[in-house]
């Protein structure tokens, strides 16, 4: 295990020594990679940057006091990547094969997995992107599935104490016929200008309502 102050950390992005990845080409998808990499190589027409064909999850692992190595509802995280995938278009990432990236993305980096009771966890971002050169709204040709992860302290820097939310009544953050039911970047996007503003007045996140009521 590394030697880190878990207790001081924050949420954010820490540095781990292996990723995972596996591409999506000519109609199926390829075996899982592993790579020390943190840049990825993109062409200027990809479509994860001009249409927003990208998905992501995230989840965590946690060690218990017996010291084994846990995820939580990994299974359901895999099913809504597909539903994410589906929703912009994309390949869909398996289940099988969603599950076995992870995995292996903690096993990799097992020595980043804070120790019981610290109040820290190993976060996992599984993240999809549409790659290939596209002018034309259309479906990309390649994707690039990706599993990273982060040793991090709690969301909210409260902890589990109680924290001051706001809601935002001028901004919606997704159309009630759009991506709101799947996990994109867009919808995060349309969110940004409020959370801003919510942190500025001193609340620790935004909430967004139902936007058709």
């Amino acid at each position: 295990m590394k030697n880190l102050d878990w207790s001081s950390l924050g949420f954010g992005y820490l540095k781990t020594d292996y990723n995972v990845r596996c591409y999506y080409r000519d109609g199926k998808w390829g075996e899982l990679e592993v790579s020390s990499q943190e840049t990825i190589t993109l062409h200027m027409g990809a479509t994860c940057l001009h249409y927003g064909q990208e998905a992501f999850e995230g989840l965590k692992a946690y060690r218990g006091k017996d010291g084994k190595i846990r995820l939580f509802r990994v299974e359901e995280n895999a099913k809504r990547m597909i539903r994410s995938a589906e929703g912009v278009v994309m390949a869909p990432v398996p289940e099988e094969l969603f599950i076995k990236a992870v995995k292996k993305a903690v096993e990799l980096n097992k020595d980043y997995v804070p120790p019981y009771e610290s109040g820290a966890s190993l976060y996992i971002r599984p993240l999809l992107l549409g790659l290939g050169e596209q002018v034309g709204v259309k479906p990309a040709p390649e994707y690039l599935f990706i599993v990273f992860v982060s040793p991090v302290g709690p969301y909210f820097k409260e902890g589990f104490k109680p924290t001051p939310m706001a809601i935002m009544r001028g901004y919606d953050r997704a159309a009630p016929l759009g991506t709101g039911t799947i996990k994109v970047g867009g919808n995060y996007a349309a969110g940004m200008v409020p959370t801003v503003l919510a942190h500025e007045k001193g609340y620790s996140a935004c909430l967004f309502l139902d936007a058709k009521e």
